[in-house]
C-alpha cells in the first residue's frame, strides 16, 4: 500500500464505534445564523448583561476552568429569552462558527422538544442531510460535538425543563458557549457541568416604568404621569411579558387617558380563573393582563387567537391558522399581524408563528370557555384535514408511484396546499414534520380515527427511505390503534404493512413477519389483490433475509404473477428485481441477469428510478461475479448516480458496498476502503447496524488484500459482534469465514483462533443448503483440523 493510500484510511475508536478518516476535507457549509430577532425597546438588565460579558471575556481570555454553560433562570414572563437573545445579538460577531437556537418548549402544554429532535434541528443547520442524521441519541450527540469540535459557536437552549433535554446538546469544545433559559435552577448542571447560574428577578419600579415609556414613545397623544405609569407597572407585577402587552395596549389607544386603561385592567382581575395551580401576585398579574389585552381584540382576532390554542403542534403557518378559523389565507394573514402587533403571538420566522407557553395555555382556555364542543371539534377537524390533504399531495410528488390511501372530502374551510414539484414538497415536509406527528396523536385523542390512520399510513412513504425507527413505529402503532377502533380493515392492513417494514428494516424479523402475515390476511379477506401482492413481496423479503432462498423465490414468483394480472408494471419490475437478487444469491447467474435486465426495462418504462437503481445494483453484482468487473463498475456507478440525484441515502450507502467489491476485483483495495468508509458512516447515521457491520466486514477484506491482516481481523471481529447481536446467521457465517482467513494468513499464534472461527462458520453454514453456502464451506475446509 502506498504512503498516500495509508493516509487515506485508518481505523480508530471513537465514541465506542469505529470510523475511517476522511480522504478529503469536505467543504463546510455557511455557519448557521439561527438567532430570532432582537427584542425591540430592550431596557435595563445592565448588571445581567455585564455578567454575561464577563463570562465570555474570561473564556476567550483563556481562563482555566471557565465553564461554557450559563443558565438564566427565573419565573415565567420575567424576560429570560429576551435577555438571552438581546445579549446574543450583541456578541454574535465573536462566534464565527455561527449561532444555533432551539425552543425546547419545556413548559408548553404540548409535548416538549426532545434532545433527539433538537439535535436533528442542529445537525441539519450544520449541513448534515436530513436523511443522514443518525438514528440514536448518542450518535447524534457525538456527531454534533464533532461538527463543533473546531468551531467557536453560540448555542441557545431556550425554555429547557429538564437536564436530559440539555446535556446531549452541550458541545465538547471549550470555545463554544451555551445559554440555557429555564424556570428550573438546574442545580445538577451547575454542580456536575460547572454551569454558571444567573437568577433573573422582576424589574424594579423604575425600570418597569422605563420599559413602558420606551415601548409607548411616539404613540401616546396624551402625557402619562409617573404615578399612572407606576400603577400600571404594579398591576403588571413588573414582569416584562405583561409590561410589553400592556404597553402595546396603551400605544393602540393614544387618546385614551392612562387612568382609564388602568381602571379597565383592575376590573379584569376578577374575570378570569387561575392560569396555574399557583396563587401569587405574579400569576394574578399575568392572568389579568392577558384577559385585559384579549378583550381589546376584535371578535375576528379574538376568535383566531383562541382557536390557535387548539393547534396540535408547537408552531404553525398561515394556512393552518386559516384552516382553524375556517377563513381565507389573506384574512388569516392580516389577523395574525394584528395578534403579533398586540404581543399575544410571536412570529418565529417569516410566515411561521408561535405562542409564549403561558399565552398558549390561555388561548386554549379561552377556546374552552367561548367555543362549544361542536365548534372546537370542527376547528380541529379543519386543521387536521389541512395537514392530511397537504401530506397526500406532498407524497404524490415525493413518491409519485406509491398507491395513495383513499382520502375523505376535506371539511369545509380546510385550506388545501399545492406543491409545484418534489423540492417544494420536501421543503414543506421538513417544516411541518413535528406538526404532522402531533396531528396523528391529536386526531387519535380527538376521536378522528379516520384521519389518524391516513396520516400515519402516508408518512410510511417518507419513513421508508429515512429509517427514523422510533418515530416511525410510534406513529404507525397509533395509526393502527385508530384503524382498529373504527374497524377499518384497509387502514389496519396499511399500518400493519408500515410496521412490518419498520421492523424488517430495523432487523426485528419476528415482529416484521407477524405484521406482514396479518396484513396479508386482511388484504385477502377484503379482496385487495394489489395489497395482497405487496404483502407477498414483503414475506418474500423476510424469507430472503433468513436465507430461505427457495421459499423467497416462490414468494416473488407469486407476487409477480399478481401484479402481471393487474397490469402493474412498476410492481412487476420490483418483484423481478427481488427475484433476480434471490437467484444471484443462489448462484443462478444467467437467470438472475435475465430477471434484472427485464426489471430495468420495466423500471425505465414507468419511470421508477429508485427501483431502477436497485436493479442496477444487483446487475452489477451479477456482472462482477461473472468475471466482468469493468462492466460492473459502469453499472454500479449508474445506480449511485440515481442515489445521489434522487436523495436515496440509505440505498446509496448500501450500493457503495458493491462499488467497494468491484474496486477490490479491479485490484484497487485502497479505493475500496474509501467506499466502505462512505457506506459505514451513513449506515451508522441512519441506525442500520447490520449494514454498518457489512461495511466493516467488507473493509476487512480490503485490508486483507493489502496484507494488513491485523486491521483486517479487527474489522471482521466488529462485524461478527454485531451479527451475533442481530442474529443474522448468514452474515455472521460470512464474517466468521473472513475472520478465519485473515487469522490463518497472519500465521504465528492465530492458528487456533482461526480454526475456532472456521468451525463456528461451518456449523452455521451447515444449516443452509444453497450453492453459495457450499462454496463458503469449501473456502475454510482446510482450516478445520
Amino acid at each position: 500500500m502506498s504512503g498516500s493510500a495509508r493516509d487515506v484510511v485508518q481505523a480508530g475508536n471513537v465514541h465506542g464505534g469505529v470510523h475511517f478518516h476522511r480522504a478529503t476535507e469536505r467543504n463546510r457549509p455557511e455557519p448557521p445564523r439561527q438567532l430570532p430577532g432582537d427584542v425591540g425597546g430592550f431596557v435595563n438588565r445592565r448588571d445581567e448583561l455585564l455578567a454575561l460579558d464577563t463570562v465570555l471575556d474570561r473564556r476567550q481570555g483563556g481562563t482555566s476552568g471557565a465553564s461554557g454553560v450559563y443558565v438564566i433562570t427565573g419565573t415565567a414572563g420575567v424576560g429570560k429569552t429576551s435577555l438571552a437573545l438581546h445579549w446574543a445579538h450583541s456578541v454574535r460577531d465573536r462566534f464565527r462558527g455561527g449561532q444555533l437556537y432551539v425552543n425546547l418548549r419545556g413548559y408548553d402544554p404540548g409535548e416538549p422538544v426532545t434532545a433527539e429532535q433538537a439535535l436533528d434541528h442542529f445537525l441539519r443547520a450544520l449541513g448534515v442531510a436530513p436523511s443522514a442524521v443518525p438514528a440514536r441519541l448518542e450518535d447524534r450527540s457525538a456527531l454534533f460535538r464533532s461538527l463543533l469540535a473546531d468551531q467557536r459557536a453560540l448555542v441557545i437552549l431556550d425554555n429547557a425543563a429538564t437536564v436530559s433535554q440539555v446535556r446531549p446538546l452541550l458541545p465538547g469544545n471549550p470555545d463554544c458557549l451555551v445559554l440555557v433559559t429555564s424556570r428550573h435552577r438546574f442545580s445538577g448542571l451547575v454542580a456536575r457541568d460547572g454551569a454558571h447560574r444567573l437568577v433573573l428577578d422582576v424589574f424594579s419600579e423604575q425600570h418597569a416604568v422605563t420599559l413602558l415609556q420606551t415601548v409607548t414613545a411616539g404613540y401616546r397623544g396624551l402625557p402619562d404621569t409617573d404615578t399612572d405609569l407606576s400603577e400600571l407597572a404594579r398591576l403588571c407585577a413588573r414582569l416584562p411579558l405583561a409590561l410589553r402587552i400592556a404597553a402595546e395596549r396603551a400605544s393602540s389607544r393614544p387618546l385614551m387617558p392612562l387612568d382609564e386603561l388602568i381602571a379597565d385592567l383592575r376590573d379584569e382581575s376578577a374575570l378570569w380563573g387561575a392560569l396555574t395551580a399557583e396563587e401569587d401576585d405574579e400569576s394574578d398579574a399575568v392572568r389579568t393582563v392577558f384577559a385585559w389585552s384579549y378583550r381589546a381584540l376584535s371578535e375576528v382576532a379574538a376568535r383566531l387567537f383562541r382557536l390557535l390554542g387548539l393547534h396540535p403542534g408547537p408552531e404553525f403557518g398561515v394556512s393552518a391558522a386559516a384552516s382553524l378559523a375556517g377563513t381565507t389565507v389573506p384574512v388569516a394573514r392580516q389577523t395574525l399581524d394584528v395578534l403579533t402587533g398586540a404581543h399575544v403571538l410571536e412570529q418565529a420566522t417569516y410566515g411561521r408563528f408561535q405562542f409564549h407557553d403561558l399565552l398558549r395555555v390561555y388561548a386554549a382556555q379561552q377556546a374552552v370557555q367561548y367555543e362549544d364542543d361542536e365548534a372546537r371539534a370542527e376547528a380541529l377537524a379543519r386543521v387536521l384535514d389541512h395537514y392530511l390533504i397537504a401530506l397526500a399531495r406532498a407524497i404524490s410528488h415525493i413518491s409519485p408511484l406509491d398507491r395513495l390511501v383513499p382520502l375523505p372530502e376535506p371539511e369545509p374551510g380546510a385550506v388545501v396546499v399545492e406543491f409545484a414539484d418534489s423540492a417544494a414538497a420536501w421543503q414543506w415536509f421538513e417544516l411541518e414534520r413535528a406538526n404532522l406527528v402531533a396531528a396523528v396523536h391529536a386526531a387519535a385523542a380527538g376521536g378522528r380515527h379516520e384521519v389518524t390512520w391516513r396520516i400515519a399510513a402516508l408518512l410510511r412513504s417518507i419513513y421508508v427511505s429515512r429509517n427514523p425507527f422510533r418515530e416511525w413505529i410510534a406513529v404507525a402503532e397509533t395509526g393502527l390503534a385508530s384503524a382498529t377502533a373504527i374497524g377499518d380493515r384497509r387502514g389496519q392492513a396499511e399500518l400493519r404493512d408500515s410496521l412490518g417494514k419498520a421492523y424488517l428494516q430495523s432487523q426485528r424479523l419476528e415482529e416484521a413477519e407477524a405484521h406482514h402475515r396479518e396484513a396479508l390476511r386482511l388484504r385477502q379477506e377484503s379482496g385487495d389483490r394489489y395489497g395482497e401482492g405487496i404483502a407477498v413481496n414483503a414475506l418474500g423479503l423476510l424469507d430472503w433475509r433468513r436465507r430461505r432462498l427457495a421459499a423467497a423465490e416462490e414468494r416473488f414468483q407469486e407476487g409477480r404473477g399478481i401484479f402481471r394480472g393487474l397490469a402493474n408494471l412498476r410492481w412487476e419490475a420490483l418483484l423481478l428485481s427481488n427475484l433476480g437478487m434471490t437467484r444471484f444469491d443462489g448462484l443462478q447467474l444467467d437467470a438472475a441477469e435475465a430477471d434484472l435486465r427485464e426489471s430495468l426495462r420495466l423500471c425505465r418504462e414507468v419511470g421508477d428510478r429508485a427501483n431502477e437503481g436497485n436493479a442496477l445494483f444487483y446487475l452489477a453484482m451479477t456482472q462482477r461475479e461473472r468475471g466482468e468487473p469493468e462492466t460492473a463498475l459502469s453499472t454500479v456507478r449508474q445506480a449511485l448516480d440515481i442515489a445521489r440525484t434522487d436523495r436515496l441515502t440509505a440505498w446509496g450507502a448500501f450500493w457503495h458496498l458493491e462499488l467497494a467489491r468491484i474496486q477490490r476485483a479491479l485490484g484497487k483495495p485502497g479505493e475500496a476502503l474509501v467506499s466502505c468508509q462512505e457506506s459505514a458512516v451513513v449506515q451508522r447515521q441512519i441506525g442500520d447496524r447490520n449494514r454498518e457491520a457489512a461495511a466493516h466486514d467488507c473493509a476487512g477484506e480490503a485490508y486483507r488484500d493489502l496484507g494488513r491482516l491485523t486491521e483486517a481481523a479487527g474489522f471482521h471481529r466488529m462485524a461478527v459482534t454485531v451479527f451475533r447481536d442481530t442474529r443474522d446467521q448468514w452474515a455472521l457465517a460470512g464474517a466468521l469465514v473472513n475472520l478465519a482467513l485473515a487469522l490463518a494468513l497472519s500465521g504465528s499464534d492465530d492458528g487456533e483462533e482461526a480454526a475456532g472461527c472456521a468451525r463456528d462458520a461451518a456449523a452455521i453454514l451447515s444449516r443452509f443448503d444453497d450453492a453459495r453456502a457450499t462454496a463458503q464451506r469449501e473456502r475454510i475446509s482446510g482450516l478445520i483440523p
